[in-house]
């Protein structure tokens, strides 16, 4: 492959005060992550460009990546967050997309506690704000939320959409009926809508003992229903630390899509990406 790509990873510091969904004193999660301890793993894989995704609620976060995306040159675009129940945050958002490497926004919509959270008369705004500013959406949830992200895509066929994480199947409690009902409403949102997906956080889900064999055929539905030109690559470092090193994910996601042509792995591992955030490198 002639170029790398990591769509999706993150740096942190929890003396913040703004991950309020990281666990306390965890070996792996609740330690600073920026570029020097990622520095390593970009060489060895030889990822020429990356996009750095929100992890925490506030737009504190989000200005501090922006600071971090200036003063790196492999971090290619930001994704970050505004407060959708908000409308005064209709400014900030037009703030922050004058930013060169601010990109879109990601609500953590895993961690609320309405699934429909998205179809709120509300937030609706928000939607409308990201097409107007050309700005992309990155839709982080479950197997629940699959639904109501088709409704709101299909409200906003404009609307410039990634899937986070194939939108985590339950790998760890893998059974055909569980897969049936991811596979099915993927199927859907490939086929009826325009929403891309991240080739990311899979081994996250399968559990401490993931291997090749059990994601073999997730990996292979996202690509058959998506086409490698919507389908990117992301480590979700460091959170995919939980299961193994970012050298380690991203030889098996070569692996598990070595049967394709090289056009096709370049387009998951570099060219949706850069299609798709408009990179530029």
């Amino acid at each position: 492959m002639k170029a790398i790509i990591d769509a999706h990873h993150h740096f942190w510091h929890p003396s913040r005060g703004d991950y309020g969904w990281m666990p306390v004193d965890d070996p792996i999660l609740s330690r600073p992550y920026g570029p020097a301890d990622l520095e390593d793993g970009l060489k060895t894989v030889g990822v020429e460009g990356s996009v750095l995704v929100q992890a925490a609620p506030t737009v504190e976060e989000t200005e501090y990546l922006l600071g971090m995306a200036d003063a790196t040159s492999h971090v290619l675009a930001v994704v970050g967050w505004v407060d959708f129940e908000l409308p005064d945050s209709r400014e900030a958002l037009q703030r922050l997309a004058k930013h060169p490497r601010l990109v879109g926004v990601r609500p953590m919509i895993q961690n609320l506690p309405d699934d429909k959270w998205m179809l709120g008369d509300d937030i609706q705004w928000a939607f409308e704000a990201l097409i107007e500013l050309d700005l992309t959406f990155d839709a982080l949830g479950f197997v629940q939320h699959m639904d109501h992200f088709y409704t709101l895509l299909s409200r906003y066929p404009d609307l410039r959409v990634v899937l986070d994480h194939c939108l985590k199947p339950q790998l760890e409690n893998h059974s055909d009926e569980n897969f049936a009902v991811w596979a099915k409403r993927m199927s859907k949102l490939a086929r009826e809508t325009g929403a891309y997906c991240k080739l990311s956080g899979l081994v996250t889900e399968a559990g401490k003992d993931w291997n090749n064999q059990m994601l073999q055929p997730y990996v292979e539905h996202v690509i058959e229903e998506f086409t490698p030109q919507r389908v990117m690559w992301g480590s979700d470092w460091p959170v995919v630390r939980l299961r193994c090193e970012y050298e380690e994910w991203f030889s098996s996601a070569v692996s598990l899509t070595s049967h394709l042509s090289e056009k096709d792995r370049q387009a998951i591992f570099s060219a949706t990406a850069t299609d798709f955030y408009r990179l530029k490198y």
